[in-house]
């Protein structure tokens, strides 16, 4: 019985850190301010520099990717995962 309980105390407090990891995930608008030549280097978008990948998903359906145009960033795991361009409007507070 100790070592059921003790069992479902591990499971629980490891469930808890999976949970607290996934809700370190995030979303966020901005502009994109630099960028490199390729697809995959360094960008800056809204103030904050992001290590882009041949792994991150680029979407321009409202747009190209290109300096002054707003998008929308998914980081899923500490990755940027998608880099996605959206109407002006979303970047405008």
């Amino acid at each position: 019985m100790k070592h059921l309980l003790a069992s479902l105390i591990t499971a629980s407090v490891l469930s808890g850190m999976a949970w607290s990891v996934q809700a370190a995930d995030e979303e966020f608008y901005g502009v994109i301010e630099s960028r490199p030549k390729t697809d995959v280097g360094q960008w800056v978008v809204g103030g904050r520099k992001l290590d882009v990948t041949k792994d991150t998903e680029l979407e321009e359906e409202h747009g190209p990717l290109v300096v002054g145009a707003c998008v929308e960033v998914e980081i899923e795991d500490g990755l940027v995962h998608e880099i996605e361009s959206k109407k002006k409007e979303k970047c405008k507070k």
